[in-house]
């Protein structure tokens, strides 16, 4: 098992926000599994790395929220076939919901503070969550998992953290609404389309 390095600590200390994980994630390169092999690092390896997807990105920002107070969740939203899920970091403060959220693109990102509960917060993804053929794919979304509930020592560990993504997975789901409502979505627009296919990496 790996080691904080003092340097690796004074840097996650001084991430004391919300904004400022959510500013440090951005910073990181996004991790597009180019060799074609699936990894899901733990927050040490993502330092170390400099690089991040999604769930990659929610966890480490999920460990570091925990060190300033927060409770460490991370939440799955889950589409159609054909799409791609997505993983966010939901945090509450002032009595509020918001979230950080690593993505490559120009939508799907960090949410302020402002949702009364997790629906409501979950919610405020559906409009962007789109295929390039503008169909509307998010479809459920899962209770927030506590990542306390793992074994000490996830955060510094050298394997993929597998587990998590199988417990992530099983967890309960909510469908975000009844299945008519999806009968006749109206497709994303096409300057949505095209904002939406704007990418940082």
């Amino acid at each position: 098992m790996l080691n904080f390095t003092h340097k690796e600590i004074v840097l996650m200390n001084k991430l004391n926000t919300p904004a400022k994980v959510q500013d440090f994630l951005n910073s990181l390169k996004f991790n597009l599994e180019k060799d074609g092999k699936d990894t899901l690092k733990s927050p040490i390896k993502v330092l170390r790395m400099g690089n991040a997807h999604c769930t990659e990105g929610a966890i480490l920002g999920a460990y570091i929220l925990s060190l300033h107070g927060f409770k460490p969740y991370i939440l799955h939203l889950k589409t159609v076939k054909g799409d791609f899920d997505h993983v966010i970091a939901p945090f509450r403060q002032y009595g509020f919901w918001g979230a950080l959220s690593k993505t490559n693109h120009s939508v799907l990102r960090y949410r302020e503070p402002i949702y009364k509960n997790i629906h409501e917060l979950v919610m405020s993804y559906f409009h962007e969550y789109f295929l390039d053929n503008g169909l509307k794919t998010l479809r459920s979304y899962s209770i927030p998992l506590n990542l306390n509930i793992f074994e000490k020592g996830w955060e510094i560990e050298e394997d993929n953290l597998w587990g998590i993504d199988q417990e992530l997975d099983k967890i309960k789901h909510y469908d975000i609404a009844p299945k008519i409502v999806f009968r006749n979505l109206k497709k994303a627009d096409k300057i949505e389309i095209k904002a939406g296919k704007i990418v940082e990496f």
